[in-house]
This record gives C-alpha cells, structure tokens and sequence, in this order.
C-alpha cells in the first residue's frame, strides 16, 4: 500500500491511500464502475479510446489512426475510383479476402470491448459488477460483431453467386471494355425447366421466351427485339459450321414447315441432339450457343452474350425485388391452357383483372407472362417485355441491396449466362445508364408483315436496323419518376400453380399510365413505357 509520509497535520483531511491495483497502466487513478461503464459504451462505439483512458495511450492511438486513415482512405477510394470499387466488389477472391476479414475485424473489435472493460473495472471487483460488467461486454459484443459477421456472409455469397458468370480469358479490356465496340448484344433465353447437367442449366429446355436486347454502350440507349417462339427456318451464318447442317435454316428435311420439332423453341434442344457436341468448340452451353449463332443471323447483328432464364424460378426472382407493377389491359389468365392436338382445352382457376398499377408478386407475375388461355403468342410476347421494362424501370439499388442474397441465390439456381465476371463492372454502369432511358420495343409479328411460317429475314433485318436507328435518335434520359407505374402493397401470390386466395393491388392511374396512342405500323420500336401504359380494351376471344 502507498501513502502520504509523517502524521496528517493536525486538523487536515486524511490522505486516500491508493491500492496499486486501483492504478491505470500510466499511473493514473482507475474510475469507478460507473466510469468503467462509461469508458467500455465509449470505447466500443470508437475503438481505442477506452485505451487511452486506461493509460495505453501508445495502443489507443495507434487503434485509432488505422481506424481513421482506414475509414477516409475507403471513403475517398470509393469517391473517386467507383468503377474500380465496382471491379472489386464483383472479384470472386476480393470478396472471400473481405469475408475473412470482416470476421478477423469482428473478433479484434470484440477484444478491444473485453480488454478495455477489464483494464478499467475496479480491481478487485464485485461479483455483481462481474456479472453486469459481463452482461455490458456481451450485449456491446453482439452489437459490433452481428452487423460484421452479416457482411462477412453476404461477401461469401456475393463469391458464390458470381460463379454463374463466366472467370476472365483475359480478354476484356478492363480499362475501357466498350472501346471500338458501339452496341452490346445479348440473347434473352426463357424456358422451362428440363434435366440440369454440367453443359447447360436445363438440357431438354424449350426456350419459349427469346428476345434480345441491343444496348448502345454510349448512352444506354436499348431496344428489346422479341422472335415469335413458333419461327420457322431460322438461319444460320455461312460460316458457321451449322450451316452445313441446316443450308435452309433450321427446318424440317421433308418440307413440313409446321413440324414443333423445327421451330425456335426447339432449336436449343433439338439441335445439340442432331450435330456432334464439339462441333462449336468448347461452349459452355451449346444449345445457347446454337440460337446465338441463328438469332443473330436473323436480326443482322452479332450477339456478345446470352442469359438463360428458368421460368419456374422467375417468380422466385420477381419475389426477390419485391414483385413488380404493371398496367393491365386485357384479363390474364392464371392457369389454364388451349387446346392442343389431343389435350382438350382447361380453363383457368382465376384471372388477373383489367387494372392500371396491379402490383404483381412472382407467381402472378409469373402467370402475366406466360398465360395464354384463349390468347395468342404475340399477346404473350407483347405482355413479356413489360415485365421486362418493369424490372428495369423499378429495380432500384436500394431494394436490390435490401434484397441482395435472395436474387444471388435465385440467379445461382435459375440463371446461366456467359458473361465474363470481369465485365460485370462496365455491365453495371451500362444498366444504370439504360435505367435513365426509355426502353424501346421491336415484337416480330403480323402487324409489321412478320409471318412465323414464312419469314423474310432481309425485311426483318432492315426493321431492326430501322429500330436501332430510331432508338438512337429517340434516346433520352427519363426524369419523370412516373414513367414507370407506382408501387403498391403486394398480395400474397402463387408459387407455381394457381393461388388459391388473394388478388393483385390496384392503384390509381398515375401520369405514366396514360394510354397509348400509338397506331399504325410497328415498324419502328415502340416507347416500352407508352406500349405498355394503360390502355384498357376488349381483347377479342378465338
């Protein structure tokens, strides 16, 4: 024990005499349990400032300078070089690097909390300040380390999810991936689900959906051109070696231009089927490769990349974002199909309503794209790229961050695409440039003198160079927020099979919901957000 030297004077206070277990490193007076408290709550919230009080001042500063410069230098990194930060949130081994060290961060923080909270109680303590000074380090230890240890597994998953995009063949110009490149192609494959292997995400698939979006790398200008699932001779380049197969396009050898087996939405499954799998070189999906190789011969233009979609996890994405809101023009029917060959007509459990705004969770989403009860192809084809314009018109960063591990782990097991990881970078500011744009449309069908049973590839390729033109001239940034219909609360709908209760919200018609007044030919791309406006009309019953 320490003390004053000599008797206290006579009538002066008696001196404190100060145990040195009640001294800091530095030779300070340790607080009370108050002040330990205090100095624990503080320390936590900034990291190496319960050091300083302790007396590690050497340790306390140094925790807190690599906390500063660390906090500035992320900021300032991230202000500056975005498309860098880009690069690096969409690196598969940067993102399992920040994984392992949001849990090595968490772990020292948590030490941090304990060793200031020990350092600074009274010594020795009491067994009810043990068990609150215990409770305190436990409920500030939860409090840093949940939120790290919820990063570190959305960067693990985040890894995870990128491996449906293709590894780097080191030929993407990182630097400036668009250069020399004016337009981006990509084929829009949709399907129903088959045998999933390691070739393709679902062999034996018939991609009824086939659409591609042509996005001008400049100004994010896209049009989305739709081909009819029921296309017949499709063509294939003259040099390709499946033009030797098919030297009429792909089309059955005996005449019959109505065979199902020759059709578009054969051709990614019967193909690889007829032709030696090596016949394209190495693939990683040869029957995308093979309607790549036809569509792009069809429309005039090369296509870059392609993305298969699983129609039976569609509705799991479209839950993943929130649902989406569409303008509905005709009853849709959910459930139900038409008659076909020997299978007599079933009508459907329930209808989606005449309504602007309908709010649409995935499985009536789902049904909006897909049903067909007493409607024809081009009806489908027409309502699929509104749903297309409503993801990308309301898919907001916000709600795709809140949502980000459920549309990674639906992507993982409902999407195959080609596109190189390290292009993800410049596809992200790409779609953030075409969010800002209207979307136009190009749907091959009878109005614009497409027939599916006689198509004149010549004529379509000129449409399309018409609508590329025209979505050149007419590209502009959309600023009106209400371009896009208005969200509402979404219903309770189905999963794959018809609900059996609740209905799609319905709010009141807002300024983009205007109906259309678009008439005449379709030989231009039509404006998405005015296509597909709300415009209420009897749709006429076969």
């Amino acid at each position: 024990m320490t003390s004053s030297p000599g008797p206290a004077a006579s009538g002066s206070p008696t001196p404190r005499r100060i145990a040195i277990d009640d001294t800091t490193a530095d030779g300070g007076v340790r607080p009370g349990f108050g002040g330990a408290v205090g100095w624990t709550v503080l320390g936590s919230l900034i990291p190496g400032v319960g050091y300083l009080r302790s007396g590690r001042k050497v340790l306390g500063f140094s925790i807190l300078g690599v906390l500063i410069l660390g906090i500035f230098g992320i900021g300032a990194y991230a202000i500056l070089n975005r498309q860098a930060l880009t690069q690096l949130a969409t690196n598969q081994t940067v993102l399992y690097a920040v994984a392992g060290g949001l849990l090595v961060f968490a772990l020292a923080w948590v030490t941090i909390i304990t060793t200031t909270h020990l350092s600074l109680r009274p010594r020795p303590a009491t067994a009810a300040q043990r068990i609150i000074g215990g409770a305190l380090v436990g409920v500030l230890s939860f409090a840093v380390a949940a939120p790290l240890a919820f990063g570190a597994n959305l960067a693990y998953t985040t890894a995870g999810g990128l491996s449906i995009f293709d590894s780097s063949d080191g030929t993407t110009n990182t630097a400036d991936p668009w250069a020399g490149q004016d337009r981006v192609n990509i084929l829009l494959l949709g399907g129903d689900s088959g045998v999933k292997s390691h070739r393709s995400l679902a062999v034996g698939a018939r991609t009824d959906t086939v659409m591609v979006a042509s996005i001008d790398t400049h100004t994010g200008a896209a049009t989305l051109i739709t081909l009819p699932r029921n296309a017949t001779q499709m063509p294939f380049p003259a040099d390709s070696p499946l033009h030797k197969y098919y030297p009429r396009g792909f089309t059955d050898p005996s005449g019959n231009l109505l065979n199902a087996e020759y059709l578009l939405n054969a051709m990614y499954r019967n193909v690889p089927a007829q032709v030696p799998n090596n016949l394209l070189g190495k693939t990683k999906d040869f029957g995308a490769s093979v309607v790549m190789q036809s569509a792009g011969e069809a429309l005039g233009l090369k296509i870059n990349y392609y993305a298969f979609v699983n129609m039976d996890g569609f509705k799991d994405f479209i839950n993943a974002i929130g649902g989406i809101t569409v303008n509905v023009n005709y009853r849709i029917p959910v459930g139900g199909h038409n008659a076909s060959g020997n299978q007599p007509a079933q009508a459907p459990t329930e209808w989606i309503e005449v309504g602007p705004n309908k709010h649409l969770t995935g499985g009536y989403a789902l049904w909006y794209a897909r049903g067909r009860y007493k409607l024809d192809d081009y009806s489908r084809m027409e309502r699929q790229r509104c749903v297309i314009n409503a993801v990308v018109k309301q898919a907001d960063p916000a709600n795709i961050l809140l949502n980000f591990q459920a549309i990674l782990t639906t992507g993982e097991k409902n999407i195959s695409t080609n596109i190189p990881r390290d292009l993800l970078p410049a596809m992200v500011d790409l779609a953030m440039k075409t969010k800002n744009t209207k979307v136009r449309s190009l749907v091959l069908d009878p109005s614009n003198g497409f027939y599916s049973w006689k198509p004149d590839w010549p004529k379509v390729r000129s449409q399309v160079q018409r609508a590329l033109d025209s979505a050149a001239t007419n590209a502009q940034p959309t600023t009106d927020p209400s371009a896009a219909p208005s969200t509402s609360t979404a219903p309770t709908g189905p999963a794959s099979t018809p609900p059996t209760s609740g209905t799609p919200t319905t709010t009141a018609p807002t300024a983009g919901s205007t109906p259309s007044t678009t008439t005449g030919s379709k030989d231009k791309s039509d404006d998405l957000d005015s296509a597909c406006a709300y415009n209420p009309h009897k749709y006429a019953e076969k």
